[in-house]
């Protein structure tokens, strides 16, 4: 049986990630803001001595957390945190290790298990060192993928948020050479269905309008310069068009979002990682953050990696983890004010 808590007081998971990683410095300096606690029941995945660590560092002696004794027990106007192991961990800023990626997986399972059992309402994840990270107990490529996995949700939406700009991803960590085979008519139009319910289900936007960006360099010319336009992304949207949807495209990506054409949207679907994220940083950098569409739980993280130089500097800014943890508070309070209506 899991605890009972107020609707509007959303229990949320937040892992520590790579302990040399400034993901430890931006979660404290975040949750140092005392109006979360009215919003929220931040529950941290990590260690109390991790904390006290980089509390000394940043001289923040007067940010105090509580200590879970026991599975669920969280105190609802305090900073908890979830000891996920007992070992003494070495901590050096701004140095990777298999070591402490060891710890930010630890952090990351035992969030999702007690996600997955509803201990907690939502998971807002600190950043990984992706090489380090990646073994045999961490075959992805990232969060998203492992996520993806862990819920069975087939498939989700790397979708990037920021003040009215949402952009997301037909393809996400892979190689730029591969990026064509995997632009297909199926993949195209999943990425858009999932785009589109989680406008409708996550952001409460009754009719959302959704901006297909091409492949190619001027969308390929009609042909000239690539056939994905013309073979699969415009007859996808055309297609959908014929069903009553909102979807428009596709657009050259240079010159999209340089002439602000993207404020006339809710949602922007590029069709790879940096056609999107280049943009999109560019806009909404530290203020921007990174939601998992398309699963059961709400999943958000900051907008930026372990950025292993400004570790242990006290220089790294927080405002993008404080957002990831608004936007999950948002985003479950969207789904329950969903659940009471039906």
């Amino acid at each position: 049986m899991t605890p009972s808590h107020p609707i509007d007081k959303p229990r949320i998971g937040i892992t520590l990630g790579d302990l040399n990683g400034i993901g430890p410095e931006v979660i404290i300096k975040a949750l140092a803001d005392h109006r979360l606690l009215n919003l929220m029941t931040p529950v941290v995945y990590g260690s109390t001595k991790v904390l006290s660590y980089y509390r000394k560092l940043m001289n923040l002696e007067e940010f105090n957390y509580s200590q879970v004794k026991n599975k669920g027990q969280f105190f609802p106007k305090a900073i908890n945190v979830v000891n996920c192991w007992e070992d003494v961990i070495e901590i050096h800023p701004g140095q990777p290790s298999r070591q402490t990626a060891k710890a930010a997986l630890t952090c990351l399972k035992h969030a999702v298990e007690e996600l997955k059992a509803g201990w907690i309402d939502g998971l807002v994840t600190g950043p990984i060192d992706k090489n380090t990270i990646h073994g045999e107990e961490f075959p992805f490529q990232g969060h998203t993928e492992y996520l993806t996995q862990e819920f069975n949700a087939g498939e989700s939406l790397m979708l990037m948020v920021g003040h009215d700009l949402r952009v997301g991803l037909v393809t996400e960590h892979i190689p730029v050479k591969e990026i064509s085979q995997f632009i297909t008519r199926e993949r195209v139009e999943l990425k858009i269905r999932l785009m589109e319910l989680s406008l409708k289900q996550d952001f409460l936007i009754s009719k959302p309008k959704i901006a297909v960006l091409g492949l190619n360099p001027h969308a390929g010319d009609e042909g000239l310069l690539g056939k994905e336009e013309v073979d699969v992304i415009r007859p996808v949207i055309q297609d959908l068009k014929t069903k009553g949807k909102l979807i428009f495209g596709p657009y050259p990506a240079d010159g999209f979002f340089a002439t602000g054409q993207h404020a006339k949207y809710d949602g922007i679907l590029a069709m790879y990682h940096d056609q999107g994220l280049v943009a999109f940083k560019t806009l909404s950098f530290e203020s921007g953050i990174n939601y998992t569409a398309g699963l059961p739980h709400v999943r958000t993280s900051p907008d930026h990696g372990t950025a292993y130089n400004l570790a242990g500097k006290n220089l790294a800014n927080e405002n993008s983890m404080r957002q990831a943890m608004y936007v999950a508070c948002d985003i479950i309070k969207n789904r329950q004010s969903q659940l009471v209506e039906k």
